[in-house]
């Protein structure tokens, strides 16, 4: 991991701020579980930042493994996500949340990690069977692999690429057990 950390966007907020509003919303809501998983929100986005740390990623992509479900702290049922019948869209609610204190280097491939997981089942259809089982159900519910028009369309968009790798640290973030360090070692990007 680069040296460099995450300036926050233009906000009355100071980095501490950010970093406390957002330490507490982890600890406090992430500690359910991750809708159909064996691990709890917060030990899924733990993972998925420590996955991306080991992998060399810069701090903004961790940051955004670490923050991209938080869409779903906002969403009424989450706990229910097999027996979902319709799209919520947390990619969406958890980027605009988080915009108001990050910039799109962090914010755009969290709103694109679920096009990612669309996109990697129609170019890898191999890639399916990788899915967890509330995953593969949460696809259904998301629209399914892509069209040939969707692909072209997201494989143009800014942030695409990342979003693809969040969607790998995504995947692979659900072992129980898996030891991470800890919220304060990665929201101690945000400077």
């Amino acid at each position: 991991m680069s040296g460099s950390t995450i300036m926050p966007m233009m906000s009355p907020e100071t980095p501490d701020a950010i970093r406390q509003r957002l330490f507490a919303l982890l600890n406090g809501q992430g500690a359910a579980l991750y809708g159909g998983e064996r691990v709890t929100q917060l030990e899924h986005a733990l993972q998925s930042a420590a996955i991306a740390e080991a992998s060399g990623e810069r701090p903004a992509m961790i940051l955004a493994s670490l923050l991209h479900d938080v869409g779903h702290f906002f969403e009424a049922e989450f706990e229910q996500a097999l027996s979902s019948t319709f799209d919520t869209r947390h990619e969406h609610m958890g980027s605009r949340y988080l915009s108001r204190w990050l910039d799109s280097e962090v914010t755009e491939p969290i709103r694109l990690h679920v096009e990612a997981k669309r996109y990697l089942c129609a170019v890898h259809p191999d890639y399916l069977t990788t899915l967890s089982q509330a995953s593969i159900h949460s696809l259904a519910v998301q629209g399914g692999p892509m069209g040939a028009e969707e692909i072209a369309i997201f494989e143009s968009r800014p942030f695409s690429s990342e979003a693809v790798r969040l969607r790998q640290y995504d995947d692979q973030a659900k072992i129980v057990g898996m030891k991470s360090p800890d919220l304060a070692h990665f929201l101690s990007l945000i400077r």
